[in-house]
């Protein structure tokens, strides 16, 4: 013969998550029926998120954002402002080297040529394909969609900026003008 099967009690979820919320834990179905991850435990703290941004800015107005050791390469908004409608990106080949200052590619606009130097020694690893096509890219969306290129570097990024310091330095350069 097979022994009887004993069935626990649904509790709906919302019940659980509203003993997590309350701390109240005192039906042992309660209990059983929380995923381990929502039950307390003595080693419980509140959990503090803090945002940390991984974009650093140049003074010449790139901004670099690093991922696994990978940088995704870009002009700011700012800086696309200065240039206007760009109309041609002359982007690197794949393989490329460049020192730290040296110009790694140009930006054609309406109004001018702009050019973007390597923040630090690195080589080209990808570059914006979608630029070929739509360079305004660099326009609408110069700090996302309109990147240049993936670099790997073999140099330190050096004089870097967060994003209050330049913004503070974009500022100052205003004044200037």
């Amino acid at each position: 013969p097979v022994p009887p099967v004993r069935l626990r009690p649904a509790v709906p979820r919302r019940s659980v998550a509203m003993a997590m919320l309350t701390g109240v834990f005192r039906s042992s179905a309660l209990r059983r029926a929380a995923p381990a991850v929502l039950r307390p435990t003595t080693f419980a703290r509140p959990m503090l998120v803090r945002g940390f941004s991984d974009v650093v800015y140049a003074k010449t107005h790139e901004w670099i954002k690093t991922e696994a050791g990978v940088g995704t390469l870009g002009i700011t908004d700012f800086a696309q402002g200065q240039l206007g409608e760009v109309v041609y990106c002359d982007l690197p080949e794949v393989g490329a080297q460049f020192k730290g200052k040296e110009t790694i590619c140009t930006l054609e606009s309406v109004k001018a040529v702009g050019e973007v130097y390597a923040p630090a020694d690195c080589e080209v690893v990808e570059v914006n394909e979608t630029l070929a096509d739509v360079p305004a890219t660099v326009n609408s969306s110069p700090e996302s969609k309109g990147w240049l290129m993936k670099v790997k570097f073999s140099g330190e990024l050096t004089g870097m900026l967060d994003r209050a310091a330049y913004d503070a330095h974009v500022e100052a350069e205003a004044k200037e003008e």
